[in-house]
Order: structure tokens, then sequence, then C-alpha cells
């Protein structure tokens, strides 16, 4: 895995500043501290920072074509690029290493931009060519690997593998977006192609963007999105059968390395099944690793340890410190954003375990998205039963007044609390949705912004993000159009981006062979009835791997890969909480309502309402506003992130 950065020059050859290069790409050094590489000409830079899993020797970047007229530098893998190498050679193209980055330069030159339809793996990469006077920016299908850029007023475009990298330019404005603000304390995270930042943004997943001289507005592409066409059919064990060559497959092509390979194995079935894939193509035991919290509510170590024993693994268990909360101060600098998912902090720490035995890790990454597996989805699945029995304009009001009436009882138990239930079955498809994952309710938002943020949206909200999405959906089932919403938002906004930001972060390479492109695609023609039977989500999956991992670890309820923040809130960090509405970086921000905080935290610390993930979001943007004044303090002032920044 690596770190790229660079910049273009779209107006022409003005000369490129080496020393502002190389330090855009030493704030990645993290990402690859094996080795550095650089292409400075007028006009154009490109810097990379080296993990090196592939042809240790003959890998240094940028990698040219046989004329030098063709540079990338690239983070990722090419899995197919021993078949992409042969194809290439027959075709007349000559190979200097065996190296997957070398592919890429013949690939543009046999195949132009429709190169990307040919890898298969994860990557981003900045590509140049010379003759052409472009360069050629991509990102893999699902949004594995992170690659952002930003059009400067003077009509260069830099980018890089994190916001690290760009906000390292003196020229990238830092005005916040208020709509990835809004976006962030509606889901926890910026959902692409936003940044926090206006003035950036993400390349989207399955995405190319060309950069050519005299372009002054280059667009992004797309070349792939999410298909769930439904015609996959036939007997459920022929259909197993079928799943697991194409899994067994997936994950064979991800454990070639020439260093140490291992897994995350955390007891669930997706992290499971990945290690029974890799013990069965491998006759050395594998690599395992997993942590605990040390408390029963969070500890799936026992199951990690019973699929460790059933395939004999070289297992490694950290029991962590369930106070561990040390993190919470570094979080901020390790994701650049804003970013609420606290599972970030177990993910950070079991990347820092796996490291120290291996240097890539295999996970179970994307299981849930592909066969249906999250609680949310069968919620929804009843839901759109009722949904298209009753009209709008009469379930609206019945459910709306329902769910007002209900009272709200967190602390009850699940049965119980049917509030949240009423309320989205008076909403229509994508409000119902967005209720249901959403971290903080729409009323509960409009509380807490200040006037002025209010202003600055301009209307927006989140939800019609969610509609945008829903309405693009290449399928007419329920079920397949939130699968779409998901791998468009949540996947590559929250679960992708926690794994990479919190792998590199060690210089560990994570691969994820649930979302081969290959398989998602074979998977999307599954139909959903599948995957969903009754209360049982990842219905096929499971059934398919009942001769490979218990029974028990199977078919028991989903635990998630949380920490106790609840109570840490009421202990060790109340005190944090308690002066969270005189935080001096949200008080200058002007985004939020103080009265608003303070009345959150005092339901939250009395124990009326548990508002333990709208209080987590407070913390992380207070601790991103801080990291942020920490880097601009040695700025000029203007530079600074203030309310007035939005107008």
């Amino acid at each position: 895995m690596c770190g790229l950065a660079g910049l273009f020059d779209l107006r022409g050859d003005r000369p490129v500043d080496r020393g502002l290069v190389q330090a855009m790409t030493d704030a990645l050094t993290h990402r690859g501290p094996d080795d550095s590489g650089y292409l400075i000409e007028p006009g154009v830079g490109l810097g990379h920072r080296r993990l090196s899993i592939i042809d240790l020797a003959g890998g240094h970047q940028p990698i040219f074509n046989e004329d030098d007229s063709v540079g990338v530098v690239f983070n990722g893998e090419i899995y197919n690029f021993q078949d992409l190498m042969s194809e290439l050679t027959a075709l007349g193209h000559r190979f200097k290493t065996r190296s997957d980055t070398e592919t890429i330069v013949h690939a543009w030159e046999e195949w132009g931009e429709a190169c990307v339809e040919r890898l298969r793996g994860m990557f981003a990469f900045a590509l140049y060519d010379r003759a052409r006077g472009c360069v050629f920016l991509a990102r893999d299908r699902l949004g594995i690997k992170p690659l952002y850029y930003s059009c400067l007023p003077d009509g260069r475009v830099i980018f890089g593998s994190e916001l690290k990298a760009l906000l390292v330019h003196p020229d990238l404005d830092r005005t916040l977006d208020p709509r990835a603000v809004e976006d962030f304390f509606a889901l926890g995270y910026v959902p692409d192609p936003r940044s926090i930042y206006r003035a950036a943004a993400k390349l989207p997943p399955g995405h190319t963007l060309l950069l050519r001289r005299g372009d002054a507005h280059p667009v992004p592409r797309c070349y792939w999105t999410p298909c769930f066409e439904g015609d996959v059919d036939g007997p459920l064990d022929a259909l197993g059968d079928e799943l697991m060559a194409r899994m067994s497959e997936a994950v064979r092509l991800r454990m070639i390395a020439d260093v140490p390979l291992g897994a995350f194995l955390s007891g669930g079935v997706d992290s499971s099944a990945v290690v029974a894939m890799m013990s069965t193509l491998q006759d050395e035991p594998v690599n395992t690793c997993n942590i605990s919290f040390g408390e029963k509510a969070f500890d799936e170590a026992p199951y990690a340890r019973a699929m460790a024993d059933r395939y004999d693994t070289r297992h490694h268990s950290r029991t962590v410190d369930p106070n561990d909360f040390d993190l919470v101060a570094d979080l901020p600098r390790v994701y650049d954003e804003p970013f609420a998912d606290s599972s970030a902090l177990p993910t950070y720490r079991v990347c820092e375990e796996a490291r120290r035995h291996v240097k890539v890790a295999l996970s179970g990454d994307g299981g849930d998205e592909v066969f249906i597996g999250y609680r949310r989805y069968r919620w929804h699945h009843y839901e759109e039963r009722v949904r298209r029995r009753l009209p709008q304009a009469l379930r609206g009001p019945l459910f709306g007044l329902a769910g007002r009436l209900y009272p709200k009882m967190d602390w009850a138990p699940r049965p119980l609390r049917a509030k949240a239930t009423l309320q989205a079955l008076a909403r229509n498809s994508a409000d119902g949705y967005f209720h249901s994952v959403s971290l903080m309710p729409n009323d509960l938002r409009e509380r807490l912004y200040s006037p002025a943020m209010k202003r600055n949206l301009q209307g927006y909200r989140t939800p019609q993000l969610f509609a945008e999405h829903l309405a693009d959906a290449p399928s007419d089932h329920h079920l397949a159009q939130i699968q779409y919403l998901d791998m468009k938002t949540y996947l590559p906004g929250d679960i992708l981006t926690k794994v990479d930001r919190a792998s590199m972060a060690h210089s560990l390479e994570v691969r994820v062979p649930l979302l081969d492109h290959p398989f998602v695609e074979w998977a999307g023609r599954v139909s959903p009835a599948l995957k969903l039977q009754g209360r049982e989500g990842k219905f096929l999956f499971k059934k398919a791997l009942e001769t490979h991992v218990p029974h028990d670890i199977l078919y028991r309820d989903k635990m998630g890969f949380g920490v106790p923040v609840g109570q840490w809130f009421r202990g060790p960090l109340r005190n944090r909480i308690e002066g969270l509405a005189d935080n001096p970086a949200l008080a200058e921000s002007g985004l939020f309502e103080r009265s608003a905080v303070q009345a959150m935290v005092r339901a939250h610390l009395s124990g009326a309402r548990d508002y333990t993930q709208p209080l987590w979001a407070l913390v992380m943007f207070a601790g991103f506003l801080e990291n942020v004044h920490q880097i601009e303090s040695k700025k000029p002032q203007e530079t600074m992130c203030r309310e007035p920044s939005f107008t």
C-alpha cells in the first residue's frame, strides 16, 4: 500500500516547486515508509511514498513505459496483473519489472481511459502522459482506496491519497463546506464526493478524472456502478457451490504478496469465511489477529478463538483496556475530516496488533452490504411491506401521530422501543431509511444548528442525498435499492475510510476479498429473496459456509465492533462532556446553539435520554476543529476556519 500526491497545470507548463511536491508527499509517509520517488517537470509534479508488497526490489515509483513518455504513481494492488502482463506482452509491450504497477502504464498505452475497466483490484492512481499533455486520475470501483483533489483558482489541480497532502499546499481554501457539516452530523462521516472543505473533493468510487491542458473544468467520469439485475437462479446447493468457488478465487488473488500475510479474525461471519478460505488455499497456518475490550457486551474473542482452533491458525489475540480512550484525541489527525464511527478505535488497535506480525491482512469488510446482513435491511423490508399497502396520505398522519405519542424509551428492551419504527413508517422510503441509519435525527440537528449555519445550508438536508441515490438505483426492488445506496454512501464513506486510515496509520495493507468486483457483480444478480429469508440475513452466504464455519458463529446475533462510549461519557470522559458546550473550538465555529449542546449533555448524563452518538459526533467535530487550528496557527489568520468562512 502506498500514498501519492501531485499537481497538474491546466493552463500550461509553469514551473513546479519540487519542495512543495515533496512536502505534500512527505505528509503521507505513514502510508509508505519504505521508499519515495518523484516526477517533476514544467506543469506537472508527481510524488509517491511506497509500502513494498510485490517486487520489493523493482517496484520503485513512478514507474514508466518503454520510452518514459508515460509514468504512474499508484496506491493499491492490481490482482490480475499477471494475466494482464501476459496479454500486454503478447500485444508487443515490454516489461522492465514484475510489479503490478507497471501493468497500468502499458494498459493506458493500449486502451486509454478504458484501461480501468481491465483492472481487477483496489486502486487510486495518477498517470502522466507527456505526449498527450494530460494527467489521468482513477479510483477503484468500490472506493477501497481514497483519492482527493482540488482545482485551485490559479488553474492548477492538486491531488493526494489523503487530505493531509492537499492541506500542505498554501493555496488550498480552508473554507468548510456547510453541506459536508450537515452530512457529518446526519451520518457520522462525509460521503463522496464531498469533503469537509468546500474547495476539495473526493473522486467518487468507480470514477476517473482526465486533466488536460486547456480544459478549465474537468469533470469526473463514471466507468462502473453496482448493478442488481436479479437473473442468477438455480438450486440452493448449486448457487452455494458457485458462491464458494468465486469467493475462493477472490481470496486466492489477494494472497499474492512477497511479505508476511495474515487476516483479521473478529469471530463474525465474514472474517471467519475469509480465514476458512485462506486455510484451504495454503499449507502453512494462517496468521490471524483479534482484539478484545474485555467486556462481554463487546467481546467476540471466544468466537475468534473457536475459528482459530478449528483451522489451527497462528492466532494473535490482545485484550485492550476497556477504558482505552487515549486515542480519542488522535483520531482527528488520523482521519483529517470529522469521523464519528466509534469502531475506529478498535479498528486502529487491531491494525496496530496485526502490523506486529504481518505487513498485509485480509478482512471481511463488505459482506453485509453485498449479502444483506445488517438488521436495518430487515427492518426496512418490513417497513416497505407496510408502505406499499398503505398510501402516504393515510400512512403519514396515522403513523406520524403514533410516533409522536409513543414515548421515547432509549433504555428499554428493544421490543418496547417502537417510536423509531412508527416514525419511519410515516415517511417515504428514502426518508424512512435515512431515519433508521442517521446518527442524529432531523429535529435534533435543527435544534443544534445556529441560525448562521441554517442560512448557509440554503435548504439542503442530507435526506436529499439519499433520495438522489435511490432515484438512480438500477433496480425496482427495495432491498437492492438500499444496497445500492449503502454502496454509494456508507461503504466507501464509513467502512472503507475507517479501515484505510487506521491501517495506513500503521503502514499495514488491508485487502477485502468480499469486495472483489466480479464477486460483487455476481452477488448483485442473486435474488434478494436468497439473501434475506425471514429474519435471516446473508441467507445464501451462510448456507454455503455451513461446512466451513461453526453453526453458532454463522447464526448467532450480530454484535458489531464497538466500544463502551456511553460508559466513558458517564465515567472517565464525563468532564469532557460536561465542558462540551463551552469548548472553544465549537464556540468559535459559530455552527451550534450552545443551549442545545447543554440540553443534550444534561439529558444524557441524567439518564433521561441516550445521546451517545450525537455527543460522540460533537466530540469528534471539536477534535477536528482543534486539529485544524493547530495546523492553521502557523498560517495567516485569514485562513482560519471561522464562521464567516461559510459565506
